[in-house]
């Protein structure tokens, strides 16, 4: 499975996730977020980066303009929409450049019926836990609540995964989403303090999930 390492606020560390071969490493475009990461890495020197890993801007509710705005400025390959963005936005940016729609969930929740609008105008699904702001709950929900959805995308898991769940992680990788299972989302658990990564944690998960 691929990973990715989200709310980067170190331009050092990317580089350190691309020597690990991470794949995907997350920037976050959400001014309440401890790990905004607009003043913290530039934008020439994260557009003109030399680097493998792919590199995702994360938003939430925000309108299409600011989203291919940020996209332009720092270089971005994909997209994560974390709010409450329509299928119609989201269609829209998926037109410019690949999307992650991102849904929160509960153990009470239909999924079947959350995804539904979204499975033509989204590239990837991430599942993230349910809490009361957007991302950063450091909380794992309930895996089990997908065992039995019709997700039929690659999807990404997200929300308190770090070293102590990477065997869980390679047990879900074998049942019964394992077809469209495609990354696991780390930030918090890996980090000495928000947006600033612990990179002995880091590697030490790379290294046991590989």
């Amino acid at each position: 499975m691929h990973i990715k390492v989200c709310g980067n606020t170190r331009l050092d560390q990317v580089y350190q996730l691309d020597e690990m071969g991470v794949e995907f490493a997350g920037f976050i475009f959400y001014h309440k977020s401890p790990r905004y990461v607009v003043g913290k890495i530039a934008e020439d020197g994260l557009k003109k980066a030399r680097l493998k890993i792919n590199k995702v801007g994360v938003f939430v509710n925000s309108d299409y303009d600011e989203v291919m705005k940020n996209v332009e400025k720092y270089g971005l390959y994909m997209v994560q929409l974390h709010g409450d963005e329509s299928p119609r936005l989201c269609e829209r940016i998926s037109d410019q450049v690949p999307i992650i729609k991102v849904f929160r969930i509960k153990e009470e929740d239909n999924v079947d019926w959350k995804i539904r609008e979204y499975r033509d105008v989204s590239d990837l699904f991430l599942f993230d836990t349910d809490w009361h702001s957007y991302g950063g709950s450091g909380k794992k929900f309930d895996w089990k609540v997908l065992d039995n959805v019709f997700i039929n995308k690659p999807f990404l898991l997200s929300g308190g995964i770090g070293i102590d769940e990477v065997s869980e992680l390679k047990t879900f990788a074998n049942g019964n989403q394992r077809e469209h299972f495609f990354a696991v989302d780390v930030n918090s658990k890996l980090e000495s303090s928000p947006g600033v990564k612990d990179m002995k944690k880091v590697k030490q998960f790379v290294d046991a999930l590989r």
